[in-house]
């Protein structure tokens, strides 16, 4: 036979229960502008920004709420040393390695378990493909991270299209949106 504080006891987690799934978790949202770098461990922030022919370079750190994202505008940082000393991100060859240095830190230094996940380098402006520069971004970066030993586990580039993209800390899921329509990359 149950006693009366154990069923009180129960009552009461039914309740918490009730009451955590009623609340929406609050999300502080992180705006990542043109060669900005941002790395959180925060679990409720959420990493957002809005792409063309840049491309956002998200780093995840699994088991440890950890996420990063760069958001690259061109690939070499040779057409101007001066701007890549005062925004690193703002190019793939100095944006990156900066960008694994913060999730170094974040994580311990374990690189074989970060996880990398690529949006934008759309051809906006360009229907000639003149200058492509979406595309020499995605491939410049493609093989910055090889040489760091790290690949990309899922992509969503190219086309012409504009692109919104939110990362969530908390689950490393990626939620893109272009021209209303909303889809989450692994």
């Amino acid at each position: 036979m149950e006693s009366d504080a154990g069923a009180r006891n129960r009552a009461g987690n039914r309740k918490e229960m009730l009451q955590v799934k009623n609340e929406r978790k609050v999300e502080i949202p992180l705006y990542i502008g043109v060669g900005e770098i941002v790395v959180s461990k925060n679990p409720d922030n959420v990493l957002v920004t809005s792409l063309g022919s840049c491309v956002a370079v998200i780093v995840l750190a699994p088991g440890i709420w950890g996420a990063g994202l760069a958001h690259i505008a061109l690939p070499f940082s040779s057409v101007n040393v001066e701007q890549s000393q005062v925004k690193p991100g703002y190019y793939a060859d100095t944006g990156i390695p900066k960008l694994l240095a913060a999730m170094d830190k974040l994580h311990g230094g374990k690189r074989g378990r970060l996880l990398v996940k690529l949006v934008g380098g759309a051809n906006i402006m360009d229907p000639e493909s003149t200058f492509d520069i979406g595309k020499r971004n995605v491939l410049a970066i493609k093989k910055i991270l090889w040489e760091n030993r790290l690949g990309v586990l899922v992509e969503d580039v190219g086309e012409d299209i504009s692109r919104n993209v939110r990362v969530k800390v908390d689950t490393g899921q990626v939620i893109v949106k272009t021209l209303g329509q909303e889809r989450v990359i692994l």
